[in-house]
């Protein structure tokens, strides 16, 4: 999360007015998170993949090639209680994400030496993304007594209908209290000490709002960046029982170390080490702002 975006919760006794002022209510038997004006809010944050998960995932992705850290229990998720939307964010259909889109390996020198002392005596072929790159945005389905019915409703299900509406940042870096805090990480690779790829996913919680980033980092020491950002937004408004109205941003940026070098900005790997501080010399690839919409389907 950027300025403004990126601020943990404060501590002890004044939060704890905070959360009975506002009438949220703090999760039971240790977990983290809260509910509040109508939304269940939880992130959980677990170990590593044992070794047996990770092949029953490499089964159902049809893969052997995986992050070094998958965090596959690790999640965050939201759900409105009344209208059962719930957003929940985990590796597995990240990973699914990466699969599907298949980028091309990136073309670096380097690369072959990294796989060739992991594996000396075989012949690696590098004919896969191992940067680890996703277009992934979350995940959504909806889960209420309504879809259990299907006497009363025909088939519901979720989508992102393109909008002009922004999510006011501005209003974000205000002086409300944060009542929730969490950063879950997803998975990780150090691609071989040679740079970074990174999957992440920050929430904070206010007395009128949620507000969340998800973030792909991607750093090839040396060649190239990407950043793939998806905000999302919702105001709680004064009806807790209504159809939320949720806003997604997403911004995806990248540039070579070459472009960057060549517009003035430094070429040492170290000065860039922290998303936050150069997205903004990263040009934009892709941006748009997003709606969730229910539809409703007749059933068969």
């Amino acid at each position: 999360m950027e300025k403004g975006e990126d601020t943990e919760s404060g501590g002890g006794d004044e939060q704890g007015s905070d959360l009975r002022a506002s009438g949220a209510e703090v999760l039971p038997d240790g977990r983290s998170g809260l509910r509040l004006k109508g939304w269940h809010i939880e992130a959980r944050n677990r170990p590593i993949l044992s070794s047996l998960a990770l092949q029953q995932w490499e089964q159902k992705l049809g893969t052997t090639h995986m992050p070094e850290m998958i965090f596959g229990e690790s999640s965050l998720v939201l759900e409105h209680i009344k209208s059962g939307i719930k957003l929940h964010f985990n590796a597995f259909d990240a990973l699914k994400g990466w699969k599907e889109e298949s980028l091309p390996p990136v073309e670096v020198p380097a690369a072959a030496k990294w796989k060739f002392i992991s594996k000396p005596f075989e012949q690696v072929i590098l004919d896969y993304d191992y940067t680890f790159t996703t277009p992934y945005c979350g995940s959504e389905i909806v889960e209420s007594d309504a879809t259990k019915e299907p006497s009363k409703v025909g088939t519901c299900c979720l989508h992102w209908e393109d909008c002009d509406e922004r999510i006011n940042l501005v209003a974000l870096a205000s002086k409300e209290p944060i009542l929730f805090y969490n950063e879950v990480i997803l998975y990780e690779d150090e691609l071989s000490d040679n740079g970074v790829s990174l999957l992440t996913v920050k929430v904070r919680v206010m007395p009128t709002c949620w507000f969340l980033l998800l973030r792909f980092w991607l750093r090839v020491d040396g060649v190239l960046m990407r950043l793939r950002d998806t905000r999302m937004y919702c105001s709680f408004g004064d009806d807790h029982n209504a159809r939320p109205v949720i806003l997604r941003e997403i911004c995806w940026r990248g540039a070579t170390f070459n472009d960057l070098t060549a517009r003035g900005f430094p070429s040492d790997c170290a000065a860039y080490s922290d998303p936050n501080l150069i997205s903004q010399r990263l040009p934009v690839i892709n941006q748009k702002t997003q709606k969730l919409k229910i539809s409703w389907g007749k059933m068969h």
